[in-house]
């Protein structure tokens, strides 16, 4: 079982930067692909970054390419999401999921959920 907690969430202007992290506990958190994803009030929860097992391969939607940054530190059991340049479209509830598989960009395939931290880009 993995258990995940978000942080860093906030209020920031437009064109800011924030950084959200997710504490992962579980035996085997270097197995698992990791994942952020989003979900703006009224919309369905969208992809935002994924990160392979060993971290060599990164994955984002269009949307935030050039913009933000995925990372992971597995002996640390962390992953986390840099956010810069930031718009009011990026206003969302972020969620760090995990998957005993290979990468996906569908939520539905991942197994484990934290429960979301709040990201408001203001103006």
């Amino acid at each position: 079982q993995v258990q995940l907690v978000e942080s860093g969430g906030g209020l920031v202007q437009a064109g800011g930067s924030l950084r959200v992290s997710c504490a992962a506990s579980g035996r085997t958190f270097s197995n698992y692909a990791m994942a952020w994803f989003r979900q703006a009030a009224g919309k369905e929860r969208e992809f935002v970054a994924g990160i392979t097992w060993r971290g060599d391969k990164t994955y984002y939607a269009d949307s935030v390419k050039g913009r933000f940054a995925i990372s992971r530190d597995n002996p640390k059991s962390t992953v986390s999401l840099q956010m810069n340049s930031l718009k009011p479209e990026d206003t969302a509830v972020y969620y760090c999921a995990a998957r005993f598989a290979e990468h996906s960009y569908y939520y539905r395939d991942y197994d484990y959920w934290g429960q979301g931290t709040q990201v408001t880009v203001s103006s």
